[in-house]
């Protein structure tokens, strides 16, 4: 039995869920305003669905009082802003600003402590919510997955917009939270729609509009092309998202490599990737686009310390521990390097982690100017086998928790080793 809907869907409510005319203005059978209109509307199924201002606005859940207030998560002069609600946007406020700044852009703001127990709690139950809907469900980070539906309607007794509409309701009603749902026919549009419309918002963009929806972008609107990247294109004449289009395929991977091939299928809005359902991590990892390259060690270091605390944080959140690290770098012209290193007991300590892969990067700084970092912890293991090989190991586990404690309790900022401040680095 086919699984398409056998009418055409152009238009529904987000509400009620009623299908709609496709130039109505409000809902005929709730009078809600809230109407969705695509004429693909009834064959898309691939999303992704992004939470609202996740942290922000789980902490205006939980204090009603601050709900109609710019809110800030994050603390400490010299501290960094984690999260702000869309009230402290208009102000100019932005995540992983200085909270110095942030706090004189927006002085009547309310700060609060990040608090990433309850961020993880929350983005569980979404996740448990999304899995109600498919199997097929690729977490991105703790508030924002892709979800690919296909073959569902006849399971849900309506097609995946629908359904997804109908999630986006749920989550409001019994998490407190919402979120925006970009719903199309490949992950890189998806992520561009779930964009469009926040937030709580829903938006469609398919195939064959993609292309004119692009072209005046700037190229920098293709994930992956940071402020470096998008320098060197502009040198070679690479301006707008619509010069890449005109290009040929051939001439731009002479130019770029397999990144060049990359640049003009996504130009056009075709992406093949899969939705991968996450099976359990193999590997927890992360890593940053620089804003200019970088070449000296120094400030290479500064930048993986705080990516070996992120990586710590994930591996604690999932009770595990790894025995091989990895640094992964990628050149000014998008050579990548990749190094591992495996180390006899499992560790998911920030600062086995960085004493690991800094030796491992003190063997690359060469001269070479650099783009990209990131660090990594693979060999996975049950977090209970960590650290504990000697007296050291658990002293250096014990104090390194200690600092976690401190910092759920009064912010990331509450505690920050030398290395944070440009200071020299202290490794156990």
């Amino acid at each position: 039995m086919s699984d398409r809907p056998a009418v055409a869907l152009t238009a529904f409510c987000r509400d009620c869920l009623s299908d709609a005319a496709e130039r109505a203005v409000r809902c005929a059978a709730c009078g809600s305003p809230r109407l969705i209109r695509h004429r693909a509307l009834g064959t898309l199924a691939l999303a992704h669905i992004d939470c609202d201002a996740f942290y922000a606005t789980i902490e205006k859940r939980d204090n009603p009082a601050i709900a109609d207030k710019p809110v800030i998560v994050g603390g400490g002069r010299r501290g960094v802003v984690s999260a702000a609600c869309y009230i402290a946007r208009t102000y100019g406020v932005r995540s992983a600003m200085p909270m110095f700044k942030a706090r004189e852009l927006c002085p009547a703001a309310v700060v609060v402590p990040p608090d990433m127990a309850k961020y993880v709690r929350v983005g569980r139950e979404v996740r448990h919510a999304m899995l109600a809907l498919t199997p097929l469900v690729e977490p991105l980070s703790i508030d924002e997955a892709f979800l690919d539906l296909s073959g569902t309607t006849l399971l849900h007794g309506m097609v995946p917009a629908k359904v997804l509409a109908r999630f986006a309701a749920q989550v409001e009603r019994e998490i407190g939270i919402t979120v925006s749902v970009g719903l199309s026919a490949n992950k890189f549009l998806a992520k561009i729609a779930s964009d469009l419309d926040k937030p709580r918002g829903f938006a469609v963009l398919d195939q064959d509009e993609a292309r004119a929806m692009l072209a005046q972008r700037p190229v920098g609107f293709i994930y992956g092309v940071g402020p470096a990247s998008q320098d060197k294109l502009a040198q070679r004449g690479f301006r707008i998202i619509a010069d890449l289009q005109r290009a040929d395929e051939t001439d731009l991977m002479k130019q770029f490599g397999p990144e060049g091939r990359r640049l003009w299928r996504l130009a056009r809005g075709i992406d093949d990737r899969k939705v991968v359902p996450d099976r359990g991590a193999k590997t927890i990892s992360t890593e940053t686009t620089l804003d200019t390259d970088v070449r000296d060690f120094t400030t290479l270091e500064k930048i993986l310390w705080r990516l070996c605390e992120k990586v710590s944080f994930r591996l604690k959140a999932g009770n595990l521990a790894g025995s091989t690290i990895t640094l992964k770098l990628k050149t000014a012209d998008f050579r990548q390097r990749t190094r591992s290193q495996s180390i006899a007991v499992p560790t998911q300590l920030a600062t086995r982690i960085f004493a690991t892969v800094r030796e491992m990067l003190s063997r690359e700084i060469d001269g070479t100017a650099f783009r990209l970092i990131g660090a990594g912890v693979s060999a996975l293991r049950p977090g209970h086998e960590a650290d504990d090989h000697d007296l050291l190991d658990r002293r250096s586990a014990h104090a390194e928790r200690a600092m976690d404690d401190v910092r759920r309790k009064f912010g990331d900022a509450a505690v920050m080793r030398g290395i944070a401040y440009g200071g020299p680095a202290k490794t156990e």
